[in-house]
């Protein structure tokens, strides 16, 4: 994807051991790139959410190893990436990609003693990662752009109408992204679509994320309040809702920002087509109840009390918006059941909810090492 017409992605190695990455904290007001030299630093970056979206904190995760390697004497090696392993883990407890990116790097590292073959075989294993995680969302944006195309035959000569929830763009990815991945291809491809962004309290990645990214891919776009999505989808057109995921239980449930579960209770009850976006990575095998079994986040208060914005003059403040000493909740997620899911949209084509256990087998393809343009 570009930032003012210029080739990024979210994450990569710019030298060995120095690691950066777009700090989302700051848009859509600046662009920064953030650089991490320790596991410790990315460990605490992602924590704080200045990188956010269950791609991108598996690759992020993936880089941590490797980073933690760096700068670890050969004998200390292998507790090394133990420790490691587990403080990356403990970050964001509802993002299963992070889990699934540090067992994949430790299983490519199994059997191996030696120092040197073993920092080979892991930057090997970081590039594989990365690399597969971009490929698969590239095949999730074909795969997804068919659907948009084939919909947009059935409704004539107007833009297609596409509602989405928080930023499951490139931004929360490596590249491509999930969510809005079809919806890139699909524009690319000459498909006229306009998206409807919900802002996504407490933390806005929708308003400021993802209206961001579709406004410098020049995507037309509308920013609403998440409470007026049932407004919207009485009174003005949405043809289909697609959003990203966390993590997917074996039988469909999925678990994506707060506030994707009442969206989907909307689109069943207006007869709008409900989708999700996501690879197989996000696939928790091990969970089968949503609610039961995906661990909910709970993230500070503060994300609730506060919000950063512009000022007239240009600067940027953190300001209060609710009554000093009131309490405030602040889960990070919630889970839609499968039942209101039309389909789930992965790199190996689209599948229901239910069906997601006959591409547990599905082997991830090897795909050709690249590297970001920066």
């Amino acid at each position: 994807m570009k930032v003012n017409g210029v080739p990024y992605r979210t994450i990569w190695r710019e030298a060995p051991g120095v690691i950066a990455a777009i700090d989302q904290r700051w848009l859509p007001h600046r662009f920064v790139i953030e650089r991490f030299e320790s596991v410790d630093a990315l460990a605490e970056a992602i924590r704080h959410m200045h990188i956010r979206g269950a791609i991108a904190l598996g690759a992020a995760a993936a880089y941590g190893m490797e980073l933690a390697a760096e700068h670890a004497r050969d004998e200390e090696l292998i507790p090394v990436l133990s420790r490691a392993a587990a403080l990356l883990c403990t970050t964001r407890p509802t993002a299963v990609n992070i889990r699934w990116a540090v067992e994949r790097i430790q299983s490519a590292l199994a059997g191996i003693q030696e120092p040197h073959l073993l920092r080979q075989r892991l930057r090997h294993a970081v590039d594989e990662l990365v690399e597969g995680e971009v490929e698969r969302c590239r095949r999730i944006g074909e795969h997804g752009a068919a659907l948009l195309e084939e919909l947009a035959r059935s409704i004539g000569i107007r833009p297609l109408h596409i509602l989405t929830h928080c930023n499951a763009g490139w931004l929360g990815c490596v590249d491509y992204g999930t969510a809005l991945a079809p919806i890139y291809v699909a524009a690319e491809r000459g498909l006229a679509v306009h998206v409807w962004v919900s802002e996504t309290r407490p933390r806005n990645q929708g308003a400021a994320l993802t209206a961001w990214e579709l406004q410098q891919q020049g995507i037309p776009c509308t920013v609403l309040v998440d409470s007026a999505c049932g407004h919207l989808l009485r009174h003005q057109p949405v043809d289909i809702t697609i959003v990203g995921a966390d993590r997917i239980t074996r039988r469909g449930d999925v678990a994506n920002k707060i506030g994707t579960y009442p969206k989907a209770l909307l689109c069943h009850h207006h007869g709008v087509p409900f989708y999700v976006a996501a690879p197989l990575s996000s696939v928790d095998w091990s969970a089968e109840d949503g609610v039961r079994d995906i661990p909910i986040e709970e993230r500070p208060a503060e994300e609730v009390h506060f919000q950063l914005g512009k000022l007239p003059d240009g600067t940027l403040a953190s300001v209060r918006i609710t009554p000093e000493g009131v309490a405030a909740w602040n889960p990070a997620f919630d889970v839609t059941p499968a039942e209101l899911i039309t389909g789930i949209i992965t790199e190996h084509g689209i599948v229901a909810p239910t069906a997601l256990e006959l591409l547990r087998n599905a082997e991830f393809e090897r795909v050709p090492r690249g590297h970001p343009q920066v």
